[in-house]
């Protein structure tokens, strides 16, 4: 079964080994894309949104993941489960939670698009930190991801970014 992974946030789409981080650039969480959301004077706050349904199993200000399952219908199985995590920026943990506002809790069901945390990507910039926002699919082998959204191109949040097979 696939699954349609969506952008969690408007911007400019940017390709792993871009992300300034090896942690990300080198796949050591697993394979995905990034999204550099839009900066500048006339941008502020933005709200990260859900990339796929499913359960928030892990969240903090800065970053969390959605777990779904492969089979919709059978909602309490785990066997196919499968695990997206969305980092808010880089280094943004060292923030402690300044500057993001969470809308769900840990173990909320959320449909894609779902709103989840606000913040604002120039606080972040002027905070010395970048804003790019890694989407990878946890656990997933690169080679099972059909890429939709290409570098360089720009999103809405809730657009596709790629297919996980």
């Amino acid at each position: 079964m696939t699954l349609t992974v969506s952008a969690p946030v408007p911007g400019v789409v940017t390709s792993m080994d871009e992300v300034p981080d090896p942690v990300f650039s080198d796949l050591l969480v697993g394979p995905g894309i990034a999204v550099n959301p839009p900066a500048g004077p006339l941008d502020g706050e933005i709200t990260a949104v859900a990339p796929v349904s499913g359960v928030v199993t892990s969240l903090h200000a800065h970053a969390f993941v959605i777990t779904t399952n492969a089979d919709e219908s059978d909602r309490d199985s785990q066997s196919f489960s499968r695990a997206v995590l969305v980092h808010l920026g880089l280094n943004t943990v060292e923030l402690q939670g300044e500057g993001f506002a969470l809308h769900v809790a840990p173990g909320d069901r959320v449909t894609v698009g779902q709103e989840l945390v606000s913040w604002d990507p120039n606080d972040v910039e002027a905070s010395g930190r970048h804003a790019i926002c890694p989407v990878i699919a946890l656990e997933a082998d690169r080679h099972r991801l059909e890429l939709i959204a290409l570098a360089g191109e720009p999103v809405n949040a809730g657009d596709p970014l790629f297919i996980w097979q």
